[in-house]
């Protein structure tokens, strides 16, 4: 094997490395909407929900059992609210928006263990979820874009 070759075959080696890395930073950091559900609908999560929009946000409509506590406010008032140890995920409205990583952040600044919930309420609804409104419990049928309208998941 010629000094390239070798060269290459180390150069792979630590971009596959790099990459293991990355990736393990990202999974123990974001979550996504299905695992979020799948979580919520056990009973005993293993963490507090949080959103982290506006009250006139929350108003229009909210993940069930998620605790309204917008970014501002984090700093002063999560220790009242989310014991010491207790994990958190985050959400605000979408992937075009950054409040979740915003609030992640803050959560992060109090010492908290903090995932972002990727997709945020967007994508909760989208994937057929119920979401709390002030008439009540509703959901829309699932985006076919986002997840499957019946039958299998993605298993992802």
């Amino acid at each position: 094997m010629d000094s390239g070759a070798v060269g290459t075959v180390r150069s792979l080696r630590e971009w596959a490395s790099e990459a293991v890395a990355h990736f393990e930073r990202r999974l123990r950091f974001e979550t996504d909407v299905s695992d979020v559900h799948a979580g919520m609908e056990s009973g005993a999560p293993g963490f507090i929900l949080v959103d982290a929009r506006s009250q006139a946000a929350w108003d229009q409509g909210h993940l069930p059992g998620a605790l309204h506590l917008p970014t501002a406010l984090i700093a002063d008032r999560a220790a009242q609210l989310i014991p010491a140890g207790t994990p958190v995920v985050t959400y605000c409205w979408g992937p075009g928006c950054n409040g979740a990583t915003k609030a992640a952040l803050a959560f992060a600044r109090q010492g908290y263990e903090v995932r972002e919930m990727l997709g945020g309420y967007e994508y909760w609804v989208r994937e057929g979820f119920p979401v709390e409104t002030s008439t009540g419990r509703v959901r829309r049928p699932a985006d076919p874009l986002t997840a499957p309208a019946s039958g299998p998941t993605c298993e992802c």
